[in-house]
């Protein structure tokens, strides 16, 4: 009441009762304020040393997550390499096995060509035996009738002397 000077009031608690006006003021109390600051620093402080404390964490995750990066390229790299020697290894193994069978093909053919010859160079033994068997033969049969139609044929002995 402004004639009076007198004003109600309440208190936080819920008390009632009445001031003398020039007692009251339209902002909190200094002291009232500055309790109000300080809580309100000391919650601004802890979530700050919270902030610090995951942005540590992070800093520490990231690190190792950074390592962990570093070792997976290294692995990376090391398995584009094994697979460029697997890729560059079956390509040779095609090539290779392509070559496996052309040279078995020869192979075989070599040795049919190496079993003919065989055959034809026995064939031809077999013939030169007989070849000789039969030369052999044949002087055998000449010496024979030579020995018998030279001893019935008398040649003339003439003397050394006509001839001069």
């Amino acid at each position: 009441d402004k004639e009076s000077g007198w004003s109600r009031v309440r208190t936080p608690s819920g008390a009632e009762g009445w001031v003398l006006s020039r007692y009251l003021m339209n902002i909190p109390a200094a002291r009232d304020r500055l309790a109000r600051a300080e809580k309100r620093l000391a919650q601004i402080e802890m979530k700050d040393r919270e902030r610090q404390e995951a942005f540590a964490a992070l800093k520490k995750e990231k690190a190792v997550l950074e390592q962990a990066l570093q070792q997976l390229k290294a692995e990376n790299k090391q398995l584009s390499q094994q697979l460029s020697e697997i890729r560059r290894t079956a390509a040779s193994t095609l090539a290779i096995d392509s070559e496996n069978r052309e040279l078995k093909s020869k192979l075989m053919a070599m040795e049919r060509e190496l079993q003919t010859l065989t055959q034809e160079n026995e064939s031809l033994r077999d013939r030169s035996h007989r070849d000789w068997f039969m030369v052999g033969s044949g002087v055998t049969i000449a010496g024979i009738i030579l020995g018998l139609i030279l001893p019935r044929i008398r040649f003339r002995r003439r003397s050394s002397w006509d001839t001069l």
